[in-house]
């Protein structure tokens, strides 16, 4: 298997090939990142198109201070960040609204049939992303990589560019935050 530094000498040399090898090892994930701060997969898709037009434009400056996939991952991240900046409320709540079928919930609830599994989850998501909205930037995007994504403290510190305690502080805060507002949900929802 090819490591990331004969990858990147392979692009830098102007390989064609080289590049569609490194989207192939990154987009799946990139993509899966994508939709986790997005959460509408046409989104995920169009910000991991920009996320890879970043790096091939940006590649000759990578150093290599990080690993190729921190690099990336934070190109990622903010990305998604510069996208939710955009939205307004209106229109991620009409988003919000077409992937969780609330139409389909709300039809149950007045006495329609039973939605499936896949509805009930997406409900489960829509609770812990509202509680997800309650929090700051940094705390939501620690929380999200450490527990939605599975990153460890100190590959997020360097998609973060800040320090593995930092990152401690903010993912013990976000999940404090989180289990609260989870609780608060629950209660005014039984």
């Amino acid at each position: 298997m090819m490591t990331d530094i004969d990858l990147l000498k392979k692009i830098k040399s102007g390989e064609k090939d080289a590049f569609n090898e490194l989207m192939d090892l990154y987009a799946h994930k990139v993509i899966n990142t994508c939709y986790r701060f997005l959460l509408n997969r046409e989104d995920a898709e169009d910000i991991s198109q920009e996320v890879f037009i970043e790096v091939f434009q940006s590649i000759n400056s990578f150093r290599g201070d990080s690993k190729l996939s921190t690099w990336i991952y934070r190109i990622a991240v903010t990305k998604c960040l510069d996208e939710i900046k955009k939205r307004n409320r209106k229109k991620r709540i009409a988003s919000l609204k077409q992937i969780l079928h609330i139409e389909e919930v709300a039809n149950w609830l007045t006495g329609g049939t039973m939605p499936d599994k896949s509805i009930q989850e997406k409900e489960k998501l829509k609770e812990l992303m509202q509680a997800l909205n309650i929090l700051p930037d940094n705390q939501r995007i620690a929380f999200t990589l450490s527990k939605m994504e599975g990153y460890n403290n100190s590959e997020i510190a360097a998609i973060m560019n800040t320090t593995t305690i930092a990152v401690e502080s903010l993912v013990s805060r976000a999940g404090k935050k989180v289990k609260g507002e989870l609780e608060s949900i629950l209660k005014n929802n039984s």
